[in-house]
């Protein structure tokens, strides 16, 4: 029967493992960490997968009533022969994959509250939890209690006042299920606030990046711009990282070994790399720091929370750099390539590529894909896009008009239940659905907030990030959904009409105890997405941020201009490090075979001379060991990495990667990115 149930909670999972893997690093973060934020973004899609299986469901139960009355008016008031009854047309057919009308109220009112007991209560525990820099379960708890109670508090007031109001409103009485209501609603209106922020961003810069994405000379420009902004926030991630560790330096030489504070300083040097510290310490040596101050315990609780997030932002912009100078990489291979007249996709250096993907790979298909068929593929989808967020504009401008029905989803939905198409109304529910998710999640996706909140591909978002993004899915997602019923008219609280509302709406509840609200600010606030949206438009964001200081990238300004050239330096700058690292390599692996075609025939002049005497002479020569210039150095050298050879030769400025969780020095592994071989993965009480 729940076919299509079960589909959507297995793409729901998959989706949220995928999305985990791509951002997070599962072995080494907490496990607690992985499961709540597996929970909170299975929750949210799944939301959004079951929605339309609602929508189908209600039509299908109004249609059952339908059918029912009129029959019951044919059989008691009518002649069931007259021709205008049209009763056969009424005959409902079950659509497929049709829920249980049981299941459905139990499911929203388990993943509803979940996720909101998550998000509300959980999840800002265990991120202020995580960043505490105290050493015990106690102390750590005590820090994330007092670092959330003025946020618990502010709720506290908002919903003390609400009560006294509600209890001096006359013929209005408090019970349990109203105030579920105002709980949920309290929620909405919060999450209807941020959507409105988030989507009025989205529907205008979704498509507009799809049409700049396909123009080559736009995309390579804004690499170079991004490279260039890279370079300043990995020197000030590694200087902030210095001045860290050269406290931690000087603590360590100021606390004894037999001292009580000894063990938690110990916790502390464990999270750093080795490398970094023997550079703090070369750094203290040179500026004479001789401090013999022992610091007190909440100076290391607050040096332990410098440590980790100085080491979290150090290895996530070294990673995101090493990326950005890739992608730059191959942004200029396509503009060389594009003009070509030989129709093979070359690339500078040599890409590697796994071994299914070689099986798949040609030259040719890629240059068609890359040169000829991408930009204008990714025309058509901005043009799409473009089409359907003015499609979304348009209809949460007009949705709470009733007659005549000028919400443009509404309209077809309403084709739709008159006809009962059930498959038209869950395919037109999920595409609008899914587009309204794209957009909502892309931006809490890229969102970068003070270099606090920030997801960051490659498995380099830290664990505070990935609780931060599952809190704001939790929130956005029920208001989402309860957006899209109101646009495609099956909220009765928003038309003000006795409609069949889906079970989600049922088990949600109204915000009918405080009018301001319901009448108020949900109808009428996203209106305000048309204002958010003309802003984004003229970049009018762009402009005030690039006024306080923050660079964008917009075209014909010269703060511009110059960072795309500074970006482009860094690239020249960075190939070359690759080119003479190659040739570094070549040149040794043609001395590799050199050598072994000499030890070869050093080995075959050995036998001949010990079958044969030439001479007086040989003796000495019998005697002597040959020299084997074939040495495992060179051989373990012939088979380094291009990223292992450009480390050894220029430094380590490209491929660095910092693991703040072992108790010894992790051993890298270059050729993954953001991976590497360290410690087992974290326990499930072990300290974060």
């Amino acid at each position: 029967m729940a076919y299509l149930l079960a589909f959507a909670i297995c793409i729901a999972l998959i989706l949220a493992s995928v999305s985990l893997f791509r951002y997070g690093n599962i072995q080494r973060q907490h496990p607690l960490v992985t499961i709540s934020v597996l929970t909170a973004w299975s929750f949210s899609f799944l939301i959004v997968f079951t929605i339309p299986l609602d929508v189908t469901s209600t039509v299908y139960r109004q249609c059952i009533k339908e059918n029912n009355v009129t029959k019951w008016i044919a059989a008691n008031y009518l002649d069931s022969n007259r021709s205008d009854l049209k009763s056969d047309t009424l005959e409902c057919q079950q659509p497929w994959g049709m829920v249980p009308e049981n299941i459905f109220p139990n499911l929203w009112r388990i993943i509803y509250w979940s996720s909101q007991f998550l998000t509300w209560l959980i999840m800002p525990l265990m991120q202020s939890y995580l960043k505490a820099g105290d050493f015990t379960f106690k102390g750590k708890m005590k820090a994330a209690i007092i670092d959330n109670a003025i946020y618990y508090g502010s709720y506290l007031f908002i919903c003390g006042v609400l009560l006294v109001y509600i209890a001096l409103k006359p013929g209005v009485s408090l019970d349990w299920p109203k105030l579920k209501a105002i709980a949920s609603s309290a929620s909405n209106t919060w999450g209807l606030f941020l959507l409105v922020l988030l989507l009025g961003y989205a529907l205008v810069e979704v498509p507009r990046s799809l049409w700049n994405n396909s123009k080559p000379n736009f995309t390579l420009q804004y690499a170079y711009f991004k490279t260039s902004k890279l370079s300043i926030e990995k020197a000030e991630a590694e200087e902030n990282v210095d001045d860290v560790l050269e406290s931690l330096h000087s603590a360590s030489k100021a606390i004894p070994n037999n001292h009580p504070l000894r063990e938690s300083l110990e916790t502390i040097l464990r999270k750093v790399p080795l490398e970094l510290m023997e550079k703090a310490s070369r750094n203290a040596n040179r500026n004479g720091d001789t401090s013999t101050v022992i610091p007190s315990e909440k100076a290391l609780v607050r040096l332990h929370k410098q440590v980790i997030k100085s080491l979290q932002t150090f290895q996530r912009t070294e990673a995101l750099w090493n990326v950005q100078v890739k992608k730059a990489f191959f942004l200029e291979d396509v503009a060389r390539n594009s003009n070509s007249n030989d129709k093979r996709f070359k690339t500078e250096f040599v890409i590697t590529r796994s071994r299914l993907e070689r099986l798949f790979y040609s030259p040719t298909l890629d240059w068609y894909w890359q040169c000829c068929l991408r930009p204008p593929f990714l025309k058509c989808l901005a043009v799409i896009t473009g089409l359907l967020s003015l499609m979304v504009v348009w209809s949460e401008l007009t949705f709470f008009n009733r007659e005549p029905v000028l919400s443009i989803f509404a309209n077809v939905l309403n084709v739709a239940k008159n006809n009962y198409d059930f498959l038209t109304i869950e395919i037109f529910s999920m595409l609008t659905l899914c587009y309204l998710c794209y957009c909502s999640y892309s931006t809490v996706f890229r969102i970068k907030f003070l270099n606090l909140y920030y997801l960051a591909p490659h498995h380099q978002t830290n664990e505070h990030s990935l609780i931060f993004s599952g809190m704001l899915l939790c929130r956005l997602t029920p208001p989402m959904c309860l957006n899209f019923l109101g646009l495609i008219h099956m909220d009765s609280h928003i038309i003000k009409s006795r409609i069949y509302e889906t079970y989600y709406t049922q088990i949600m509840g109204h915000m009918d105890v405080i009018g301001i609200i319901s009448d108020g600010f949900n109808i009428y606030f996203p209106m305000c997405m048309l204002a958010f949206c003309l802003a984004t438009w003229f970049s009018l964001g762009s402009r005030a941020l690039n006024a306080l200081g923050f660079q964008q990238f917009m075209l014909n300004e010269s703060f511009a201009t110059e960072l795309v050239q500074e970006g482009r330096d860094l690239i020249v700058r960075e190939k070359r490090k690759f080119q003479r690292a190659e040739e570094m390599m070549n040149r040794r692996r043609d001395l590799s075979r050199n050598t072994t075609n000499i030890s070869g025939n050093k080995h075959l002049y050995r036998s001949v001379r010990s079958d044969n005497s030439f001479g007086p002479g040989d003796g000495l020569l019998r005697d002597t060991e040959p020299i084997d210039y074939s040495t495992n150095t060179i051989d373990n050298d012939i088979t380094r990495s291009l990223s292992q050879e450009i480390n050894d030769r220029f430094g380590a400025s490209t491929q660095v990667h910092i693991g703040f969780r072992g108790h010894d020095a992790n051993i890298m592994d270059s050729d993954t990115e953001g991976g590497y071989r360290g410690p087992p993965p974290k326990r499930l009480f072990d300290d974060v």
